[in-house]
């Protein structure tokens, strides 16, 4: 087993264009870290990288502490698995496992041993004699899997290994490489685009966008105290709502959130109104988790809206709305409500949100408060 340290990583390709802007990330030893962002982010440049596959511009790579920048593919001591399996389709399970530990020319008990150890650990025992060919897409995954483990490696690298599997197949997967990491307790870099396995697998989550590192945190933490616009935009699902806003004062002593033209009255505690007083009148863009803003009879208080679209998933409803009198285009705005919820396109809707589930971020994008009960630091990345 081994840390992994990504030290100021830079990687700009010939021709001048860069993919990886001062990467600076530290993965325990034992630790499974999932890499997450939209496709291009270049998460599996970084994966490349530190496989030896792709050559470091700057910055300074290390497992186990020790610098491996000049070191070549095969004596970094990783294993990596692929979405697309790479099975020898000419040779057998028990082949394909036993090809790595030749290469090493390891003793001929010794590869025995390994080949019965992980045909145990991912109950391949049956398939040994099978041709790829004659294998799920499951078992050929499990096959992958294995042939990297009985390396031993130091670190795992996995490339987005169940994204040709079917849905329901990579829930059961997602499951099985959980609980076998758990077991192993290998250094695993699990690099994905699907924000559930991330989020389920993930020690801890990093989320990248064009290059860089937006924010690295445990799955409950990354979804209730995001850093900025783009990581609420981009994890949760439905994602969290965003809209421009502005905090207002009444002639109370009380605060307000203005959407567009109308005003939603915040119920908050005399300090934090006090804290948020340094963003009146600001320019600012408001967030709420689809779960937590509710539909209210249309004669409540609350923000009225129009309903675009609405998507029953039987346990509940997905109500899609735009806020009316918002300046063109309008946000669209999600809704999680319980059970069905029959609602026509066109129809007027009332909404309110809790002022303790309320996000605020400010003009650059930086959150400022992450629940009425929550301000933060602002976090600069």
């Amino acid at each position: 087993m081994a840390s992994i340290d990504f030290e100021h990583i830079d990687k700009i390709y010939p021709g001048g264009t860069q993919a990886i802007f001062d990467y600076t990330l530290a993965v325990a030893d034992g630790e499974l870290v999932a890499f997450v962002g939209p496709s291009g982010c270049g998460k599996s440049t970084l994966l490349r990288l530190l496989a030896g596959l792709e050559t470091v511009t700057r910055g300074t790579l290390r497992i186990g502490g020790q610098p491996v920048n000049a070191l070549p593919p095969q004596r970094r001591n990783l294993a990596m698995v692929f979405q697309d399996y790479a099975l020898y389709p000419h040779m057998t399970v028990r082949r394909n496992l036993e090809f790595p530990l030749k290469m090493r020319d390891l003793p001929e008990t010794e590869i025995t041993r390994l080949v019965a150890w992980v045909a145990g650990l991912l109950s391949l025992g049956e398939l040994l004699d099978r041709l790829p060919r004659q294998l799920s897409g499951g078992q050929r995954q499990r096959v992958a899997m294995g042939r990297a483990l009985v390396r031993q490696p130091a670190v795992f690298l996995m490339d987005e290994p169940l994204s040709n599997l079917d849905a329901r197949l990579r829930v059961q997967i997602r499951a099985e490489i959980g609980e076998l990491l758990e077991r192993t307790g290998i250094t695993t870099i699990y690099v994905t685009h699907d924000q559930a396995e991330a989020m389920t697998l993930g020690d801890r989550v990093a989320v990248m966008d064009r290059g860089r590192l937006q924010q690295v945190a445990p799955p409950q933490a990354l979804y209730e105290r995001p850093a900025n616009v783009f990581v609420a935009g981009f994890i949760g699902n439905p994602p969290m709502n965003l809209f421009p806003a502005q905090l207002t004062a009444t002639a109370e002593g009380g605060l307000t959130l203005r959407a567009g033209e109308q005003s939603l009255p915040l119920q908050l505690p005399a300090a934090t109104i006090e804290r948020w007083r340094a963003w009146l009148d600001n320019p600012l863009t408001a967030g709420i988790r689809p779960e937590h803003l509710q539909r209210v009879s249309t004669d409540a208080s609350g923000l009225s809206a129009t309903v675009v679209d609405a998507e029953y998933l039987g346990h509940e409803t997905l109500l899609h709305v735009r806020i009316d009198g918002m300046t063109a285009p309008a946000p669209v705005l999600v809704a999680r409500l319980a059970g069905i919820r029959p609602s026509d396109k066109g129809q007027p809707v009332r909404l309110v949100m809790e002022a303790a589930r309320l996000h605020l971020f400010g003009a650059d994008g930086l959150t400022l408060v992450n629940g009425a009960a929550d301000s933060i630091p602002r976090i600069s990345l």
